[in-house]
């Protein structure tokens, strides 16, 4: 190696050393950890723990979403999947929302894969209804909650999963239509997107390893894809880990706990901050039914905090533009208040 090109690599290496130490994001993260280092030392062994046990498990799902993009925009098939979602608006919708209820991804989760469909050049209407309903059900959530809750409870979840869906899928297509949000993500991930094309054919190279120019293309969708939404998804996990530590079950109690005229917007508004996740809102919400709490108030607790929990909006703003940042948070906060007064009217009504 010449003496230039050591001194071009270091140099790289500097700029990207600089680029981390002064990201927003990762900036924000390390606030956080000094924070809890100072004032509350001992529970940042707890905290570090929670994010790295939520990174390993996410790290699989993480993978193979940011890989899947990578090898649409590689291989071309980008441009496949567009046009497999241009056809029926709803039909689209209708499938994603069907799809998304059954799939195994969490509020976190599916943002990797939601990147993916998005760079690939899916429609935001049919990931939008994908988005809101995935989080909300899926088949180990349903057995949990058929045994925890109830089995009426599991199946209005499962339901309401999908009318969720179609509720923002339809939102977002009628908006469309006026011209809005048409180019939902965000600069830097749209810049990674190549343009999709609509017409004429398609030349897919399924082995793009044996294309020296789509390998390098496969490898920086993933590097950058993977930078870009990678810490988001860490400073959601953070902040989880921080809400599981010093947001006690009592507070969500003296809130929700009883069957009231309010109780149904206040646990949508409980729910946002205090949601953990799928797998412990269950007992979580079991408990509190026991307590008192309505039908309509649980089912509004657990699906708004599902969609818009706190380390689930934060990645999101990572990923969208604002405008559709607003969008995703009213149309789970709103569906998940109907849906809630929908399900009080029909668990007195059966």
């Amino acid at each position: 190696m010449s003496l230039n090109e050591a001194l071009q690599n270091l140099s790289h290496g500097k700029s990207r050393l600089w680029a981390l130490l002064s990201d927003r994001v990762i900036l924000t993260a390390l606030f956080i950890v000094l924070l809890v280092a100072v004032f509350d030392p001992a529970n940042l062994p707890v905290s570090l723990l929670f994010l790295w046990d939520a990174v390993v498990g996410m790290a699989p799902f993480f993978a193979l979403a940011i890989g899947l993009a990578a090898y649409f925009s590689a291989t071309g098939a980008d441009n496949l999947i567009a046009r497999a979602f241009s056809g029926s608006p709803m039909t689209a919708i209708a499938a994603a929302s069907v799809v998304g209820a059954l799939s195994p991804f969490c509020s976190c989760g599916v943002i990797p894969l939601v990147a993916s469909l998005l760079t690939a050049g899916v429609p935001l209407a049919p990931v939008m209804a994908f988005w809101i309903a995935s989080p909300i059900m899926d088949p180990e959530i349903f057995v949990l909650t058929s045994v925890g809750i109830g089995f009426e409870f599991a199946v209005g979840k499962a339901v309401i999963a999908i009318l969720l869906g179609l509720f923002a899928g339809a939102s977002v297509y009628l908006l469309q239509r006026k011209g809005w949000a048409l180019d939902p993500l965000k600069g830097e991930l749209s810049g990674c997107r190549k343009k999709i094309s609509l017409t004429g054919p398609v030349e897919v190279e399924w082995k793009f390893w044996q294309n020296s120019d789509r390998t390098r293309q496969f490898a920086s969708a993933a590097a950058s894809n993977g930078w870009l939404i990678g810490r988001w998804l860490i400073l959601a996990f953070l902040i989880e880990s921080l809400m599981v530590t010093y947001i006690p079950t009592s507070f969500i109690e003296a809130f929700v706990g009883q069957d009231n005229l309010f109780a149904i917007p206040l646990a949508v508004l409980v729910g946002i901050p205090s949601y953990l996740n799928g797998y412990a809102a269950i007992p979580l919400v079991s408990g509190l039914l026991d307590l008192g709490m309505s039908q309509g108030a649980a089912m509004a607790f657990m699906t708004a905090g599902a969609v818009s929990s706190i380390p689930a909006a934060i990645a999101v703003f990572g990923l969208v533009k604002k405008p559709v940042f607003g969008l995703y948070l009213f149309l789970g906060i709103s569906g998940s208040v109907v849906t809630g007064i929908a399900w009080q009217l029909l668990s007195k009504a059966l």
